[in-house]
Formats: structure tokens, C-alpha cells, sequence
């Protein structure tokens, strides 16, 4: 994923007209919960508006595969470093990948880069998108779809949690991708459905393997 020239507009942080809850299920909505190191997040995922990436976001909840992962990067603006974006997934590990998905544009979905959205993120072109993701602080248009630019597939937003998204953000960097990677990475130890039913792909998944063995 690129990095980005934040740009914080304090007007459009504003909550969405329909307000979705940590603690109560709303239509068309699914309610994600993590277990962090630094605390609980919940996330609210936009079925009808953002369907395939939220059906591929579960997918990776589902089976299992964002458990043990971490928040890895954290890009603060440079002049209020109160705004930015944190990163997590899987990163670039190949036991845990699924399927490349169709790019999901906000010019198609409707659903921009506000404060505390949940967006999908990418090395590649458009269409490159699988188990990684950020969480924006502060409203972020330059990740919107624009004619010169196809923007990031932002696909729900955090209901609960928010001080916990904070507290990752301000979390010490250094090293790659312009010092955006984190010195000690959050650990997500859990993440899980609160909305519907499991729906397991049935793939392998060797990496717990891997880690009973090492057990």
C-alpha cells in the first residue's frame, strides 16, 4: 500500500446518518469484533452497500485466519498527528491468503473515507486486495475514488473501540515504508462475528499446524 498524503478534513468526520451500535445488530450491517493487545475493537461492516468485500473480510474472520496477526504500521499526518491510518491482516503471509477480490470503488459503494472507517488495503492495482486492511482517524478524501485516481475499497466503520484505534495510531514507528512500521507490532489475538452464522471456506489452514507442532 502506497503511502498516502493525509489530508484531514475536521468537517466530514461527522457519524453517518444511519448510526450503527457495538452493542446491537442493525440490517444490512455485520458486527466484527478484535481482541487486541491494546484493547477490544468493534467494526461494523456495510453488507449492502460493499458486498464483496465484506463477504471476503468475513471470510478471513470465519476461518480463523486474522487470529495471531497484527497492526503493524501506523501513518501519522505529519502536522496533526492525531489523524492517520492503522495498518493490519496478514501481511505477505502466503499460508493465510485467499482469493484476490474485485475492486470495490467508493464511487460504487457510496461509503467514503470518514473518521474511523475500515478499508481494504493493497501493493497492487485495483483488484490486488485480500487480507489486509487499515482503519482511518480523521476523514481521509484522498482515498476516495477520484477520475485520476481508483481510490480504496472502504467497506464499513469502527462502532466501539474507537480509543483503542487511538491508542494504536500513537503507537512508535521507525524503519520501513517511510517509518511508518510499527516497533512492536499489536498483537490481534481474536477476531470474530457478532452477526449470523460462521461460514468456514473449509481450506487448509497450515499455519496452525505449524504452530502445534512448534507447541
Amino acid at each position: 500500500m502506497r503511502f498516502l498524503s493525509l489530508l484531514i478534513l475536521p468537517l466530514l468526520v461527522a457519524t453517518p446518518a444511519t448510526a450503527q451500535r457495538a452493542d446491537r445488530a442493525t440490517p444490512g450491517w455485520v458486527r466484527v469484533r478484535m481482541e487486541t493487545a491494546d484493547g477490544p475493537i468493534v467494526l461494523a461492516l456495510n453488507q449492502r452497500r460493499a458486498p464483496v468485500t465484506t463477504a471476503n473480510f468475513l471470510r478471513y474472520v470465519d476461518d480463523g485466519r486474522f487470529d495471531g496477526v497484527s497492526f503493524y504500521r501506523t501513518a501519522r499526518n505529519r502536522r496533526a498527528p492525531q489523524y492517520g491510518f492503522i495498518q493490519s491482516g496478514i501481511r505477505t503471509d502466503a499460508r493465510r491468503f485467499l482469493d484476490m477480490i474485485p475492486h470495490e470503488s467508493t464511487k460504487k459503494t457510496g461509503i467514503r473515507h470518514l473518521d474511523m472507517t475500515i478499508s481494504m488495503a493493497r501493493k497492487g492495482p485495483p483488484g490486488s486486495a485480500n487480507g489486509n486492511f487499515f482503519i482511518t482517524v480523521g476523514a481521509m478524501p484522498s482515498m476516495d475514488w477520484s477520475p485520476a485516481d481508483p481510490g480504496y475499497a472502504a467497506f464499513g466503520r469502527v462502532v466501539g473501540g474507537q480509543a483503542t484505534v487511538r491508542r494504536i495510531l500513537a503507537e512508535k514507528t521507525g524503519g520501513g515504508m517511510k517509518g511508518t512500521l510499527m516497533l512492536k507490532p499489536v498483537r490481534v489475538d481474536r477476531v470474530i462475528r457478532l452477526d449470523g452464522t460462521p461460514k468456514p471456506t473449509g481450506r487448509p489452514r497450515p499455519w496452525l499446524i505449524e504452530r502445534r507442532t512448534e507447541g
